[in-house]
């Protein structure tokens, strides 16, 4: 009976219970890990073909070190997430993370993110329905998280990404206006002003109003799980303005800011939720090549072929970061050195800080990132 009883107790004090409930994921779409750790490149800031009033960067965002940039860029990432979370990818010191998928650009990130694992068939950003299950999708049909999980996002292909008809998730994505039952008074707001402003791209709308609607939706839902999916970055960059590129940067890292400071206000999520910071791509990593990502196999997919400068891919396309804060998070800090982390253990890291087996929800899925999680 002792040696019994000994054995339960080894099994129960083995099987780690995270403590908190809810979870966040947020995304920042094509944002380089070169700038989250060392600020604006200033051969590209001193670059006339890609950066307007330097000035004005100078003024919000210069500094003497790397150090000392990034701060100034991002100062929520620095100075809450570095001393309370951890954060890695910078190659600089030897922490690396990277896709695993052949492509190198959005929806096949964002699958791999979503549902743990790479599909060599989804090879476009068409827009079409992901055949694959997130983890989304199969949180929301367990009975205690039943209309509990939402997701926001600033480009329209979010929809078929996360495959809103079949998955039951909540989706507001692109242009759409915020549609779900007795919209608060902000939400409305946000509508009609949406509705009055100019489209600067197609299908993707400004992050302001995707965090917006993701905040009037936190507040008054209170779901457990929710998704943001923010886009100006990536767009800006294919637009060849880095200054803009920085602004946005600088306001994601606000909405970040913003989000962590809502959670703790509200006492459905204040110590109770666990926030996963990431990136579906890098982008290329020299003055030529950084508005640009893609793999190879993409390039000859969409240039046969045709002379391209990058024949094997577009370099640092595949290279990207992730960011981790809350209750269950370990508080490491910049992280240097260690394993390389890959991009498909980010949905088994959500699914274990929620108490359940990766494997459970998928075989094939990446394990999850056990470096930064509490044990």
């Amino acid at each position: 009976m002792k040696s019994l009883i000994t054995t339960v107790l080894a099994l129960l004090l083995s099987t780690q219970a995270y403590s908190a409930d809810n979870l966040i994921l947020v995304t920042i779409d094509g944002l380089r890990w070169q700038e989250v750790f060392s600020g604006y490149d200033t051969a590209l800031l001193n670059h006339e073909e890609f950066t307007d009033n330097k000035e004005i960067l100078i003024d919000n965002f210069h500094g003497n070190t790397p150090e000392e940039k990034r701060q100034k860029l991002m100062p929520f990432i620095w100075q809450t997430v570095a001393n309370k979370g951890t954060l890695i990818g910078n190659r600089e010191k030897g922490s690396e993370a990277r896709v695993t998928n052949n492509w190198w650009f959005s929806y096949p990130g964002y699958n791999e993110i979503l549902t743990g694992s790479a599909d060599p068939k989804i090879n476009s950003n068409n827009p079409v329905p992901n055949a694959n299950t997130t983890f989304l999708e199969w949180l929301i049909n367990k009975p205690e998280f039943k209309g509990s999980v939402a997701a926001f996002g600033s480009w329209g292909a979010f929809a078929s990404i996360i495959n809103r008809e079949r998955s039951g998730v909540y989706v507001n994505a692109g242009l759409e206006p915020a549609s779900w039952p007795k919209l608060t008074q902000r939400a409305k707001f946000l509508n009609d002003l949406q509705g009055q402003l100019p489209v600067f791209w197609e299908d993707v709308r400004p992050d302001a109003f995707t965090y917006g609607f993701a905040k009037e939706y936190l507040i008054s839902k209170k779901p457990r799980v929710m998704y943001i999916a923010l886009g100006e970055t990536d767009d800006f960059a294919h637009d060849q303005e880095y200054h803009q590129y920085l602004h946005s940067a600088h306001r994601s890292d606000m909405i970040l800011a913003s989000l962590w400071q809502t959670l703790q206000s509200l006492e459905h999520y204040r110590d109770n939720t666990n926030l996963i910071i990431t990136v579906d791509h890098g982008r290329g990593n020299t003055v030529e090549s950084w508005p640009h990502h893609a793999s190879g196999p993409a390039l000859a997919q969409y240039f046969g072929k045709e002379d391209h400068p990058h024949p094997q891919g577009v370099p640092g396309s595949d290279e990207i970061w992730i960011a981790a804060l809350g209750p269950d998070i370990k508080a490491s800090g910049e992280v240097s050195g260690g394993d390389t982390i890959l991009q498909d253990q980010v949905a088994a890291t959500a699914l274990k800080l929620l108490n359940y087996k990766p494997k459970a929800f998928s075989k094939e899925s990446g394990p999850a990132i056990d470096s930064i999680v509490k044990q």
